[in-house]
């Protein structure tokens, strides 16, 4: 497995440390940073009160990202006002409601194919709408996403490469610890950032991995 989000929790693995089965591989931590996002999306714009969330609601570990939402939101005294997204035609309706809710940023959960799917339209009403949205994945941002944080998906891939070629060269999965990512990318669009008419602090584009100018 590459980027699995909770492998103990979806029952691949007995635990991290010892497989015990015959899978192994990486994990990618979504569901522990969804409240980091949250929280980068918050430094971010200072002055957000009421934050959306888009997501998938069939897609894996939405509940579980979902509670860890809500944590971080409790801490950070923001609003969440969920939306969820089964089907494309769906997608203008969430944006009219983030409008309609006076919304001050968004926050997208692209796990699962239909958001992933609609990445470039949901970065285009993202900006028709002015909202500053933090996503799951660099790639996103490089399609005219404001920010994202998380762990590089080539380097997930990469990983699993590796756990491939020791397999193959005899070692058994259940013997291999999965790996957690310990390195992740802050990724800033500061183009779109000046379209929405944002400041980026200055702390949060020193601490970013790659800005977009």
């Amino acid at each position: 497995m590459a980027g699995t989000a909770d492998p103990v929790a979806a029952g691949f693995v007995a635990s991290l440390a010892y497989p015990v089965g015959n899978i192994t591989g990486s994990s990618d931590l979504s569901v522990e940073l969804s409240g980091k996002r949250l929280e980068i999306l918050k430094e971010a714009v200072p002055q957000s009160a009421r934050i959306a969330v888009l997501a998938d609601p069939v897609a894996p570990y939405h509940a579980s990202k979902m509670e860890s939402l809500t944590v971080a939101a409790r801490a950070l005294k923001v609003h969440l006002h969920a939306l969820e997204v089964r089907q494309a035609e769906e997608l203008d309706r969430a944006f009219a409601a983030m409008s309609h809710t006076g919304a001050d940023a968004l926050l997208v959960m692209e796990s699962g194919p239909r958001l992933l799917g609609l990445r470039g339209r949901t970065v285009a009403l993202a900006a028709h709408h002015r909202l500053p949205a933090m996503y799951e994945w660099q790639e996103t941002v490089a399609a005219g996403g404001l920010m994202a944080y998380g762990p590089s998906i080539p380097e997930n891939y990469r990983r699993a490469a590796a756990y491939v070629d020791k397999i193959l060269k005899g070692a058994k999965p259940a013997d291999l610890p999965v790996e957690q990512p310990t390195t992740f990318e802050l990724v800033i669009n500061l183009k779109t950032a000046q379209a929405l008419g944002l400041t980026i602090p200055p702390l949060l584009l020193f601490q970013a991995t790659e800005v977009i100018r």
